[in-house]
């Protein structure tokens, strides 16, 4: 299977190569480590200045990477050969607010007026953890990372607005600390965690039914610590109810040929 044949150890060509020629249609947590993954939005080039605003108000869900002229589907300071076409495992397709689909190809949707928005992710800093000796549960155990809906709200902008979204992660209250260490100086992958601990102060009601990905795999002693998410936007989007708007698939993202460590600082 080709499946198979992508893993920790791939390349970030090798891993788009096989997920553009429909070989690899899971979740990308794990994948050609050392380098970052991005988070991806699409939408018409008139409401493109008032997504920017809107993630220039929200830097900790929504920490821009890049953004491409209008009908470009190249980003090309995240790497060579990069197409957002075809080279994520999944695409969302929002139409008037409501997720319409879920395909692994959107070539016969692109438009001359798109304007794409590669957005920071969590899985960058994930390496950063493991390095420490800190294990993150939902890669050991080859599952895709929590997310979680909240009553956090968004500094809105015109047309954007709602509540954030986060990721979770277990972890001992030693472990914990030491996480948010290493996370802080990380800005550009979403930082420091925004909470730990209880969930239900933040509006969660069930550790065990995340909105976004697999259930967690909670050890006793351990206590939840919770990142900012770059599914976020998904949520702004529905809520501006904008005719057409492509994203990524929770977990399913654009691996790029960054290094993760130009993301840290300090």
């Amino acid at each position: 299977m080709a499946e198979l044949a992508l893993n920790a150890t791939s390349t970030p060509q090798q891993a788009r190569r096989l997920i553009r020629d429909g070989h690899w249609q899971q979740h990308t947590s794990g994948l050609a480590a050392g380098h970052a993954q991005a988070n991806l939005v699409i939408l018409p080039e008139a409401q493109a200045d008032d997504f920017l605003r809107f993630c220039q108000a929200n830097p900790k869900p929504c920490p821009v990477l890049d953004v491409t002229a209008p009908g470009d589907p190249y980003p090309r300071s995240l790497g060579d050969d990069i197409d957002l076409r075809y080279d994520l495992p999944t695409y969302r397709v929002y139409r008037d607010g409501k997720l319409s689909e879920e395909r692994h190809d959107i070539t016969d949707l692109w438009r001359d007026d798109f304007v794409a928005f590669s957005i920071g992710c969590s899985f960058s800093f994930e390496e950063a953890l493991i390095a420490e000796g800190l294990e993150v549960r939902h890669i050991s155990e080859r599952r895709n990372v929590p997310m979680y809906r909240t009553n956090i709200p968004l500094i809105g902008s015109r047309l954007f607005g709602g509540e954030m979204v986060v990721s979770m992660r277990p972890f001992t209250a030693a472990q914990a600390i030491r996480a948010i260490q290493i996370t802080s100086d990380m800005p550009r992958v979403h930082g420091a965690p925004i909470h730990l601990g209880d969930p239900a102060q933040i509006g969660i009601s069930d550790l065990q039914q995340p909105d976004f990905g697999d259930s967690p795999v909670i050890h006793q002693g351990e206590i939840p610590v919770f990142w900012a998410c770059g599914v976020t936007p998904q949520l702004a989007l529905e809520n501006a109810a904008l005719p057409l708007v492509i994203t990524h698939s929770p977990g399913h993202m654009l691996i790029t040929d960054i290094p993760n460590h130009r993301f840290k600082f300090g």
